[in-house]
């Protein structure tokens, strides 16, 4: 067969800018801009590889079948979690006028209404609060839900299979959710899955990779959740993997964590948020549900609210929390998390709040365990700290993986979100807000002996880093936009 070779090269050049238009019209929909203008310009400049690498990971939401499965659980939380009427019946009208845009925000995103009358109990000790998980699992009596994204099987975690054991031997209902890929790549993996069947506990993974095109999600969306509940009466949320704290690394590095124990109606909605991704994951409604309690309007105790978050809802719920939380501060914000890489609006609202006068206080990690991560929020340091945002790296071997913010002094965030592009869009969370004093003063105390293992940036010094340090940063910078 013989081809005309000017006639197939204005084919090719025809049909190549053909695919650009229609990428223009189409990539953009559904997507920030800085996402949109990234996956542009890497098709017009590799398009055969940025063409494969979209259609692999340029979606940023899970499948239809997935978000559907998330709208009926919405609808059924809308049901059976009663809006708390009298939850801001004992605060006085000025931080009433304060929180009640922010819930009523918070409720809208996820059905999840406000509740009074809870309790909630900081843990920062790592070894300490696995041993408490444990105490709950020997004293539970008829439930055990437990959701980490990291579930291993070692020397730190032992206790916890053994206790789970005896759990279920003595007639304790209990299910396990840990995420398919993050659990995956620690040692005894096989023998964890096997062990959790010998002991005849229901477990499954989160969002395993499946081919099905019904079925498909981009393989690094991932469920990051850490909800662990007991009996319906006492629940723990926060950053915490079920692992030892070195994370079996062969370097120095180890991680602090901060967990929240939780009392009142607010464990109902952690076993919420546990029965949707349960119900996600296999399709069964778990039985023995017990009906919602109302909150205890004779008591003040703590008005708390969860925020589920992740690609399976129609909106960003934990950015548009956080932000809606920055503009609301007054005098201080202190903000700890790992890994810090803001998008414009959250970006924004930092510098908004540094400039009309507020003190912000960012905690990273002086250790780096994500090496592209790491960099990217570097990127931000020099902008942020000619804003006036007051910088602390906590110091090596240590890496704080802690994740929570105060605001002022009467609102506080505790969770598993990070503040990153991707924790925004890619990464199923889940968060607290707490509106309570107590919990900010507590939350103080972590801050203050954080702060005092920590060292200051300053403006100058960061400034005359080596260029080396300074591309690096600026390059990471551009692919976290690429989500």
């Amino acid at each position: 067969m013989h081809f005309d070779l000017p006639f197939l090269a204005i084919t090719i050049f025809i049909l190549d800018w053909i695919l650009r238009i229609v990428c223009l019209f189409y990539i953009p929909r559904g997507r920030r801009p800085s996402s949109a203008t990234a996956w542009l310009l890497t098709i017009f400049i590799f398009p055969t590889v940025g063409l494969i690498l979209f259609f692999l990971i340029g979606s940023p939401k899970l499948s239809k079948r997935r978000r559907a499965i998330q709208r009926r659980i919405d609808g059924i939380i809308a049901k059976t979690i009663p809006s708390d009427e009298a939850s801001m019946k004992h605060v006085s009208e000025k931080q009433h006028n304060r929180i009640l845009p922010i819930a009523t925000l918070a409720h809208n995103l996820t059905n999840l209404p406000l509740s009074s009358g809870n309790d909630l109990q900081i843990h920062t000790d790592y070894d300490k609060t696995l041993e408490t998980l444990v105490t709950h699992v020997e004293q539970a009596k008829h439930t055990i839900y437990l959701q980490f994204y990291i579930t291993a099987l070692d020397d730190a975690t032992e206790s916890l299979f053994v206790a789970l054991e005896g759990a279920v031997t003595r007639g304790v209902s209990v299910y396990v959710l840990f995420d398919a890929i993050g659990s995956r790549k620690y040692k005894n993996f096989r023998a964890m899955k096997k062990r959790l069947d010998d002991m005849g506990v229901h477990w499954r993974t989160m969002l395993p990779v499946r081919l099905r095109p019904s079925q498909y999600n981009r393989p690094d969306l991932r469920n990051h959740r850490k909800i662990a509940v007991f009996d319906f009466k006492t629940a723990f949320i926060g950053s915490l993997n079920l692992i030892d704290k070195h994370y079996e690394r062969k370097d120095t590095i180890y991680y602090e964590e901060l967990t929240v124990e939780l009392h009142g109606p607010i464990v109902y909605q952690c076993a919420a948020i546990f029965a949707g991704d349960w119900y996600g994951e296999t399709g069964q409604i778990l039985p023995n549900l017990p009906p919602a309690p109302q909150s205890h309007t004779t008591s003040r105790g703590t008005l708390a609210q969860l925020i589920p978050s992740g690609p399976s809802y129609p909106h960003e719920n934990n950015l548009h929390i956080f932000i809606s939380l920055l503009y609301a501060a007054r005098k201080k914000i202190v903000i700890t998390n790992p890994y810090f890489v803001p998008d414009e609006a959250l970006l924004a609202a930092v510098i908004a709040a540094a400039k009309r006068g507020v003190e912000v206080i960012l905690i990273n990690s002086e250790a780096k365990d994500q090496w592209m991560v790491a960099h990217a929020q570097r990127s931000y340091y020099e902008e942020l700290l000619s804003a006036g945002v007051k910088i602390y790296l906590h110091k090596a071997p240590v890496l704080l993986h802690s994740k929570h913010i105060t605001i002022d002094d009467d609102i506080a965030v505790i969770g598993s979100s990070n503040m990153d592009i991707r924790s925004f869009q890619l990464i199923m969370e889940c968060v607290v807000v707490a509106y309570d004093k107590r919990v900010v003063r507590d939350l103080a105390k972590a801050q203050a002996i954080n702060l005092a293992h920590s060292h200051k940036i300053q403006l100058g010094t960061w400034k005359k880093r080596g260029v080396t340090k300074q591309l690096l940063d600026a390059v990471a910078r551009l692919t976290a936009a690429l989500q």
